[in-house]
């Protein structure tokens, strides 16, 4: 009883797009949702105890692989955006980041990387919004996320 609780507790911390991606009866996605407008500590938790009581008349096997995926995806996500703020990092303070990062990932556009990098540096030296820094970001991460081959 106590572990369906704590499945309802997850779904309640699930954000919207994770939410709707899980298939759930309507008397459980609408106690949910009650669930996630309750601000108060002992209403919230009688509403956790009515979830985990619908929970009982479900097979919480689906319920439970959508969480896993949903924690997978997010899992993924968080890797992506380590991996290109590293190379990001990389190519900003080492002269050789670039030619390596080329390397692994021959599709990508150097002339357009190495001129962000120079942005960027440039923007940081003189104190100017992180204009470039950004879109640098934006550029490895279109580049990571189409290739997913290259580590690190």
């Amino acid at each position: 009883m106590l572990a369906l609780q704590d499945l309802g507790a997850e779904l309640v911390a699930l954000n919207d797009e994770q939410l709707a991606a899980i298939e759930l009866p309507e008397s459980l996605r609408d106690a949910v949702s009650e669930a996630r407008r309750i601000r108060g500590f002992e209403a919230r938790r009688r509403q956790l105890q009515y979830i985990g009581k619908l929970m009982r008349t479900v097979d919480a096997a689906p319920i439970q692989a959508g969480l896993d995926a949903a924690r997978e995806k997010s899992s993924r996500h968080s890797a992506l955006l380590k991996r290109v703020e590293s190379w990001r990092s990389r190519m900003l303070a080492e002269p050789g980041a670039l030619p390596e990062l080329l390397e692994r990932y021959p599709g990508a556009d150097a002339q357009r990387l190495r001129a962000l990098v120079e942005d960027a540096r440039r923007e940081r030296e003189a104190g100017q919004a992180p204009r470039s820094y950004r879109e640098l970001h934006r550029a490895l991460r279109a580049l990571l996320e189409g290739n997913v081959t290259g580590d690190s």
